[in-house]
């Protein structure tokens, strides 16, 4: 978390410079093969992370009382 508000802020501003650059065009971040596959993992890795939330609720939902 102290990560997050350390690097927060200056994250921010290089996205916004990149958006300046790009001219407000966000295809820009996954034309390139690199930043897209970076992208893309990171889409991945929030689904699975997600899962178990589903299926927990999916489970409840099943469950004959």
């Amino acid at each position: 978390m102290l990560l997050g508000f350390v690097l927060g802020p200056l994250m921010e501003e290089n996205l916004r410079r990149a958006m300046l650059i790009a001219r407000g065009d966000p295809t820009t971040f996954v034309t390139r093969p690199i930043s897209g596959a970076l992208i893309g993992i990171a889409v991945v890795l929030l689904v699975f992370a997600a899962l178990p939330m589903f299926a927990k609720k999916r489970d409840q939902i099943f469950v004959e009382d």
